[in-house]
């Protein structure tokens, strides 16, 4: 069974090894928008600084220079398996241990989560990957969400907090187990959360989360600042610069 796959009484069969001249930066950021990686690289990116290789291609690691912060950035594939698989292989390549993780989610209550930024608490884990990390449980816990709240709070976005669904198949996300996981309080589905904050606490990596919904978030005093752009749901760079002001301020609280 999955949910005895926990071992951490062996080693693992391939280790992992950073090299030792390794690029330190002090946080980096992890997203999924083939859109919003063309406007790092055009906008912010100072230079390539590593790539990751899998059957898929080259994953290209970026370094962001703002406010004296080193950032690496870099755009990860759908499904907790490639995106926690290549949040490892950057540990060979980067000297970080803070991971902001960003995209768009599901929402499974827009009563309260629409308009808003959704910072998840805990992962439902519906999917394969945590069960190598972690011993069984329905959730995960994500502990740096009271970081993530206190920065949406003192920037004036509206958010809200809840757990959060991560599947690894979203053609079956059935009818009966959305009221279910909306029952129990999640308020997002997504792929990713569960297998990626499992991997960074077996890691000893910090990680910082957030989603939205794919709409416009109806925060004039962030907006104000992005005038000119229109919204593009995942794709929005806004979204973006919300995770690089984020990662500046987990930089700073170091």
């Amino acid at each position: 069974m999955i949910t005895e796959t926990f071992d951490n009484k062996s080693e693992a069969i391939i280790n992992l090894i950073k090299k030792p001249d390794a690029v330190k930066v002090d946080v980096c950021i992890v997203t999924f928008s083939h859109e919003i990686e063309k406007y790092v690289a055009d906008n912010y990116a100072s230079e390539e600084i590593a790539d990751l290789w899998s059957a898929s291609g080259k994953t290209t690691i970026y370094l962001i220079e703002s406010d004296n912060k080193r950032i690496a950035f870099f755009r990860t594939f759908v499904g907790a398996p490639i995106t926690t698989a290549l949040i490892e292989d950057s540990t060979v390549e980067l000297d970080c241990d803070k991971y902001v993780l960003f995209g768009g989610a599901g929402c499974l209550n827009k009563e309260i989560a629409h308009g808003r930024v959704m910072v998840p608490t805990a992962a439902y884990r519906d999917e394969g990957t945590s069960y190598h990390y972690a011993p069984a449980s329905d959730y995960i816990d994500i502990p740096n969400s009271k970081i993530v709240e206190k920065f949406m709070s003192e920037n004036k976005i509206p958010y809200v907090l809840g757990q959060t669904w991560t599947t690894d198949s979203f053609y079956r996300e059935t009818r009966n187990n959305f009221e279910k996981r909306r029952a129990d309080g999640c308020i997002s589905v997504e792929m990713e959360s569960a297998g990626v904050q499992a991997m960074c606490t077996f890691r000893n990596l910090d990680l910082y989360v957030f989603f939205t919904s794919g709409d416009l978030l109806d925060a004039p005093e962030w907006d104000s600042r992005f005038e000119a752009d229109g919204d593009k749901g995942q794709h929005d760079v806004r979204h973006f610069r919300m995770a690089l002001e984020l990662a500046k301020y987990v930089a700073e609280a170091q």
